[in-house]
């Protein structure tokens, strides 16, 4: 069962330093590092509007100006922008200082430098329906490590065969990688911490409430975090999809 209101609006972190990316970021921010001929957010918004996204909230700090040009006309999806030139809010504290701006219902949280190669159909769509507000305060697109590009930690999760989402623990690697894309229900919010803060804080919560869930992406993830995953993910866009086996 899913929830009757597919969600319409989308938070786009684009407020980062990104200092594992330089020295491509001494002079633009990471959200503007070109992939495939086409900066990184280029692919997060068009991929956005493709299904269907009417508006999406960008957080802006680290040279904000430029990406603000950048998207100055863009129309679909429609761009807010919520600024934290002030103060860098994390992960957490960026979503919380844009609720106001996102609507009261569900809504995407999509970083900037998160991309894939599709497998079969588009997975934002199979995310937005998967989505069910009744049980769910996030659902998590996540990745098989073994079909993921630029991503060198030990893996994030482990999903039950209901969706369920749960940390790694052990010794032994996680087999899922949070893919850096999700849906969230407004109530993911309520008692959040004030000021800079990551959302694990509130992921972590919802696991204790087990209401937390995961779906498994179809096709290639590409963590493009670094001048090394950049080249690694340019090589990839140039190879046909081979489907795993995990």
């Amino acid at each position: 069962m899913t929830s009757a209101k597919r969600p319409s609006s989308a938070f786009v972190l684009a407020a980062g330093k990104g200092e594992r990316m330089r020295p491509l970021t001494r002079t633009i921010p990471k959200p503007l590092v070109p992939l495939g001929g086409r900066p990184l957010i280029d692919h997060v918004l068009d991929r956005l509007a493709a299904a269907g996204i009417k508006r999406a909230v960008v957080n802006v700090h680290y040279l904000a100006d430029k990406i603000e040009k950048h998207l100055a006309h863009r129309s679909a999806p429609k761009i807010i922008f919520s600024d934290e030139r002030d103060k860098l809010l994390d992960t957490g504290g960026g979503a919380l200082r844009a609720l106001p701006k996102l609507g009261d219902g569900p809504f995407i949280i999509h970083n900037s430098d998160s991309v894939w190669i599709e497998g079969l159909g588009s997975n934002l769509d199979r995310l937005l329906h998967a989505f069910d507000a009744n049980q769910m305060d996030s659902l998590m697109l996540v990745a098989p490590l073994a079909a993921s590009i630029g991503y060198e930690g030990l893996g994030d999760f482990q999903m039950d065969a209901t969706g369920h989402l749960t940390r790694q623990t052990g010794p032994r690697l996680a087999p899922f990688v949070f893919a850096g894309v999700s849906i969230a229900h407004p109530r993911l919010f309520e008692n959040a911490p004030q000021g800079a803060f990551s959302l694990n804080k509130l992921w972590d919560r919802a696991i204790d409430k087990g209401r937390l869930y995961g779906l498994r992406l179809e096709g290639v993830w590409m963590h493009v975090g670094t001048p090394d995953a950049l080249a690694e993910a340019e090589a990839a866009l140039m190879q046909p999809l081979t489907t795993s086996s995990d």
